[in-house]
Order: structure tokens, then sequence, then C-alpha cells
């Protein structure tokens, strides 16, 4: 049996757990140090740190405060690990928590975070999903159930001091263009909420003021949200800091590729059982600069799919040259348009555009002006017939069921 080198109490503040942080920084102390070929367990909080509650109200996810996240378990430093090598990682197993056997899924509000689609969805909702072993299925989106591919939505080492200094240069650029944005361009340092781990106070106040928040993926790794990275899969990672510092977070039960919804997976709490080895520099060796992985061999068998193509001219009519973003953007629209017409309400099919195992292509980048996305919706996770028939849509819901909407502070 893996030993669990960290644990988490759910009981307790994410603040009062001093193996988690919720930022970036080459000085966070070590969690705990484990040696090349040592396979161990790390219990994980969900992203949020707990503020997100299991009942039918949304308050909770557009109250959220989004400076606090994400709560990471670790760092985890590996003997032996130098600047310049290569930390290959495999996940050799991840599960949920016994007493913890739920997860959600929501929708920020556009004042606070948003999501890909947030000028259609401006306001904060969530769904909530009931785990039964590998499927799920939630009282808030009726009609559906689907095997979960259980993954980190988060994993990298720590940046070095110079790294560091470069994330915010350009992060700090970039929001300056803009600063009135909203949502914001980047979530830049804030101190007040950052959790630094084992860190000396006085120390700790230092470096939150410099630490990089968890939101985007970076060189390191970091909030990927890669929804491949299951159980089996195999991780190399640039090694910027002595002993590596590994942190590992924000576990999602299953995901829809992009995580549209932002809040967008269905985030839990729960455990990851990992292997790390070494190769001697390796980022040399293979002009590695992010990190490259291999996917799981095991992976829910869906092989019947619904394809949406979306084009780079925006719901208005612009017309963009070879904006995927825009073309996936329109290949999601296009398929909640789809699935209102069985009953379900557009933050229903919003929602389960980020949960369940969709697959998304960037399928085409050459052909001016219009770059072309595709979203695969597996069929087989309906309790009943979504493909285009003569008789046309059967209606499926009658509208009595919907996500949690949270009331608006300002009417």
């Amino acid at each position: 049996m893996a030993e669990t080198i960290i644990k988490v109490d759910l009981s307790k503040s994410a603040y009062e757990n001093e193996n988690l942080h919720n930022r970036w920084h080459p000085d966070i102390p070590m969690a705990a140090t484990v040696k090349p070929g040592d396979d161990f367990i790390l219990e994980c909080i969900d992203w949020t740190g707990g503020q997100i509650k299991n009942n039918d109200d949304a308050s909770d996810v557009r109250d959220v405060d989004l400076t606090q996240v994400h709560f990471l378990t670790g760092p985890v430093g590996v003997e032996g690990a130098e600047p310049g090598d290569l930390l290959e990682v495999d996940i050799l197993d991840i599960g949920t928590f016994e007493e913890s056997q739920w997860g959600f899924n929501g929708f920020f509000s556009k004042q606070n975070g948003g999501g890909f689609l947030d000028e259609h969805f401006p306001e904060a909702q969530k769904s909530i999903w009931d785990f039964n072993g590998m499927f799920t299925k939630s009282r808030h989106i009726p009609g559906v159930e689907f095997a979960g591919l259980i993954h980190p939505g988060l994993i990298g080492c720590l940046p070095s001091k110079s790294m560091l200094e470069e994330w915010n240069r350009r992060e700090k650029e970039l929001f300056d263009t803009n600063p009135e944005r909203v949502p914001m361009l980047a979530a830049l340092p804030y101190a007040p909420t950052a959790h630094m781990g084992k860190m000396k106070p006085d120390e700790a106040k230092i470096a939150a003021e410099e630490g990089a928040r968890t939101v985007p993926p970076r060189e390191h790794g970091g909030n990927c949200d890669i929804k491949d990275l299951s159980r089996g899969s195999k991780i190399y990672f640039p090694v910027y800091v002595k002993g590596a510092g590994l942190s590992v977070g924000d576990l999602h039960f299953s995901q829809g590729d992009g995580e549209i919804t932002f809040c967008g997976a269905i985030e839990m709490a729960g455990w990851i059982h990992l292997r790390v080895k070494l190769i001697k520099d390796g980022m040399a060796k293979y002009a590695i600069k992010n990190p490259i992985f291999k996917p799981s061999p095991i992976t829910p068998r869906y092989d019947d799919y619904l394809i949406f193509e979306g084009i780079s001219v925006d719901e208005n009519g612009k017309q963009h040259y070879l904006d995927a973003n825009v073309a996936y953007r329109q290949a999601c629209l296009n398929a909640i348009e789809y699935l209102k017409k069985f009953g379900y309400s557009g933050a229903q099919a919003y929602s389960l555009l980020g949960t369940a195992p969709v697959q998304g292509h960037l399928s085409g980048v050459v052909d001016v002006p219009n770059s072309c996305a595709t979203l695969w919706l597996p069929t087989d996770i309906f309790e009943f017939d979504i493909k285009p028939n003569a008789d046309g849509p059967t209606k499926y819901l009658d509208g009595s069921v919907d996500m949690p909407l949270a009331p608006d502070l300002d009417k």
C-alpha cells in the first residue's frame, strides 16, 4: 500500500491546512520529500477550499472569493532534482473521498470571473453531481448519466525566481492595456488571501506580494485542465528549482474539452496516487519548454457522437480571421441551441458541455478567413435519442427542473 504523505481535513478551513498553498513562489517550503522511484498518495480539497456547498442555492457561486483559488497540495520535493531536469510523474490512480461523494459545476457571474460564454450566461448558476462508483448524474440536469474520467485540473512544479518575475511582468503588461475590463485580463498577485504553505509568517507576508496566482497554465504546467491526464497517464515536467516542488489540486470527476463554464468541470475533493522519477538534464536533451504527457490507456468508451461545427464568424455576424477561439465558441453555441430543442434550458445545456466527456477539436486553421472548430457530443450519455430524424426532436424535459440561479443583489 502506498503511503498517504499529505492528508487534508475537510472540516477545517483551507488556511488551517499547512500543507496547502494557493500561490506559486520558489520559496514555498516543501511539505514533504520523496525519492525518485517512490509512489505516494496526496489528498486534495476542492479548488475553492470548500466555498461551494451541496445544496440548491447558487449564492455561493455568485459570492465565491476567486482571489483564494486554487488550493494545492504540496509542494512535494524530489531528492536530487535540479533545474534543467525533467520530472517524470505517473498518475497511478485517482479517487473520491468516501465521505464526499459529490461534486459541483457552476457559472461565475460576469462580474466575478465569467466564463467562455458569459455574455450569454452572465448570472451565477450551479449544478450538483452525485457519484455512484465510476458514474455520475445530476438532479439539476435530468436525462444524462456518464462515466467519469477523473483527473487533476492543476498540477505543476515551482517556478524559479526569474520565471516568476517574467510571469508577473508580462501579465501586468497585458492587464494594463485595459485595467477596467470585466472580467479582468489577468489575475495579478494579491497578498491578502495568499496561503503560502509552511512559509514563516514574516517571509510569507513579503512573498505573497509577488506570488503568482494559480488561474492560468504556464510553462511549468499549472492550471491546464487537460481531461486526459487521468489514471495511467504520464507527465514530464520541466524542473526550475532544487527539489522540483510538485503540487497538485483542482481535481475533476469529469470535464468536457475546454472546461467552458470556468467553474467548468465536476469539481471535487479527493486523492491522487503518484509515482516520480527523474531524467537528468532532460530539458536540454529533449528541448522541453512546456510539459508533455502521455494520455491514459483507460478512458470511458463513447464512440457515437454528434459533431457540431463552428467557424470564425461570431454570433453578431462579424467576420474574424482564422480565429479558433471564436470558432469553438460557435460550435458550443450551436450545440446548446440544439439541446434546447429537447427541453433543456440554455444553462443546463451549457453546464452539460462543461461536465460531460465532450471532445473539442481544432479541425481547420488554414482556409482563410475561417477556422473550423468542432465539438463532439457523445450520444450514449443520454437516456433518450438525440439524433436528428424525420419526426423532429421529442421534448424530454418540460421545464419543471432547472439549475439554481443566484438572486441578483442589485434588484
